[in-house]
């Protein structure tokens, strides 16, 4: 059968109610379509539409622990599909390709199974009010091989191929060991490139889990030598964005985990089974993951009419709106939206997409009411970053103290699990996400405590 989709609309806005459509259903987007489902979506007085290009919802800020495979991803994903249909609004599986704005109109790209068969055609859907949160993607810095040869940690299959490579590594190198005991050991390199929250919290998970891998069918793995973690930053500090004393105790952590740490080091190229940095040294390297910046969907690009900035972001207004008027606005990565105090960005922070989203789902509402809208107003609630096994650390903003508190230790961790439990909450509703967290729980308890397949 043919990949090419024959173009079919969806339906029209005529004689219907408001249409919101979201295109993006990662934080901020599904938290959006759901407070939106349950308000005006419950009432008749909208038609909330949900458009992603995949099935189902997975919490970004977890990627690094199904990287390290403490995690089951199938586990902790959320159905679209079924979502929309407990909270009042409609999904559309499909990718944005272009966006009408004379007419209204949006094309959403046709899908196809794993065979290349089509699942649905290209399609067409009026809109009345339009809101993109398609995140970010992974910037290269037109780096050399970066593109074509690091490994990336955008989504669910992406962690599962890094995963499945560094399981794959470990194996091989056990076995090669065992088959010639007295050969030197030459340890598996692994380097993540970037000491942002990703990266970070990326090297500090693996050296606990090559020690599980270990304790369950690799008994001659050595976790101290058998594995090299490298972690390539270019500024003079991991987490250079957040607090100096978040960014110290980082670094002591790492450096108990026996990651090797290089500040002030920026990559040049990026090969096969290398990574040479900008001072002409060549490093091996086995797998090479790149969590070095973030930059606007190519998608954002290629639509006529949006303004963006350097970055690739959409530029919006303090109502969140490309311009007043317009009926399109974009939220969380994608958008470059100046924080309420200053001339600084909002930050692309998982904090910074709940609070656009409840924003606008309380926005939107007052517009079809013909009620006045006041501005987006940025407040940042801290940071916290997870260890995995060493445990977390972060800063949480308070009135009282009119500064941040540093916490770190069990009551950190503590506080980063509460994080995920929050947003499944906002979701689901405390009834539903009780039996989600009762039912990983169990999963936990019945299966090894590091993704072993």
């Amino acid at each position: 059968m043919s990949k090419s989709f024959a173009q079919h609309p969806i339906d029209s806005c005529e004689h219907a109610p408001h249409r919101i459509v979201i295109v993006g259903g990662g934080a901020a987007g599904l938290e959006l379509a759901t407070r939106l489902g349950n308000g005006v979506g419950k009432r008749r007085r909208a038609d909330v539409v949900l458009i992603d290009r995949y099935p189902t919802h997975f919490w970004k800020p977890l990627l690094h622990e199904v990287a390290s495979g403490r995690i089951d991803a199938s586990s902790h994903q959320i159905d679209y599909a079924a979502h929309a249909k407990w909270n009042h609004f409609r999904f559309e599986q499909g990718a944005l390709s272009s966006i009408d704005r004379d007419r209204r109109e949006i094309v959403i790209d046709g899908t196809s199974d794993i065979d290349g068969h089509a699942l649905l055609p290209r399609r067409t859907l009026a809109f009345d009010t339009l809101v993109l949160a398609l995140g970010s993607v992974t910037n290269f810095f037109s780096i050399p091989g970066a593109e074509q040869h690091a490994l990336t940690l955008e989504t669910v299959e992406q962690a599962e191929t890094f995963r499945r490579r560094l399981l794959s590594s470990l194996l091989r190198s056990s076995h090669a060991q065992q088959a010639t005991p007295g050969a030197a050991r030459r340890p598996v390199s692994v380097t993540v490139i970037g000491g942002g929250a990703t990266g970070v919290e990326l090297a500090a998970a693996l050296r606990g889990s090559a020690e599980m891998v270990r304790d369950y069918h690799l008994a001659s793995l050595d976790p101290a030598n058998d594995i090299r973690i490298r972690l390539l930053e270019g500024a003079p500090r991991v987490l250079p964005a957040l607090p100096e004393r978040i960014s110290m105790r980082a670094q002591d952590v790492l450096a108990g985990l026996g990651v090797d740490v290089r500040l002030g080091c920026r990559v040049g190229s990026v090969g096969v089974d290398t990574v040479a940095t900008s001072d002409g040294e060549t490093l091996v390297s086995d797998i090479t993951i790149w969590a070095a910046g973030v930059e606007g969907p190519p998608v954002l690009r290629r639509l006529n009419g949006l303004p963006l900035n350097r970055n690739g972001q959409v530029v919006v207004d303090a109502a969140l709106q490309i311009e007043s008027g317009s009926g399109i606005y974009a939220m969380g990565d994608c958008a470059a939206c100046v924080a309420s105090k200053g001339d600084a960005l909002v930050p692309p922070r998982a904090q910074a997409a709940y609070q656009q989203a409840a924003y606008l789902a309380d926005a939107l509402t007052r517009r079809l009411d013909d009620r006045a809208v006041p501005p987006f107003s940025y407040r940042d609630q801290g940071t916290l970053i997870s260890f995995g096994r060493a445990g977390a650390a972060g800063a949480l903003m308070s009135e009282l103290l009119r500064g941040p508190v540093f916490i770190e230790g069990w009551f950190a961790a503590s506080c980063y699990r509460h994080l995920y439990r929050r947003h499944i909450m906002g979701l689901t509703g405390v009834k539903r996400a009780v039996m989600y967290a009762a039912s990983q729980w169990l999963r936990e308890r019945v299966r090894p405590t590091v993704k072993l397949n």
